[in-house]
């Protein structure tokens, strides 16, 4: 297991993620290693709030070709996300 503060590494600002905190949503870039305890355990313990579901999901990069070493191409803007959902009445106050 890993320590609780690498496991949030961001808040995530879409509009889409905007749009969930009217429904008590967060939306946080985590670790690639972390699993939905953790990160509940985390944003309970980081912002002092009552975690009622995480929702995790691998988002896939996209594969891209350098024409410098076009065969070995990389992947780009791979990560790990998870939509925490908070008791009613909880709110995280973000800057």
């Amino acid at each position: 297991m890993i320590n609780s503060e690498k496991i949030l590494k961001g808040f995530r600002v879409t509009e889409k993620a905007t749009n969930l905190q009217v429904g008590n949503q967060y939306t946080f870039e985590v670790a690639e290693d972390a699993d939905a305890v953790s990160i509940g355990r985390a944003v309970a313990k980081t912002f002092g709030v009552k975690v009622q579901r995480v929702n995790v999901m691998n988002v896939k990069g996209k594969v891209k070709v350098s024409r410098m070493s076009k065969g070995n191409p990389g992947v780009k803007g791979k990560m790990k996300k998870a939509i925490v959902t908070l008791k009613k009445g909880e709110t995280i106050q973000l800057a």
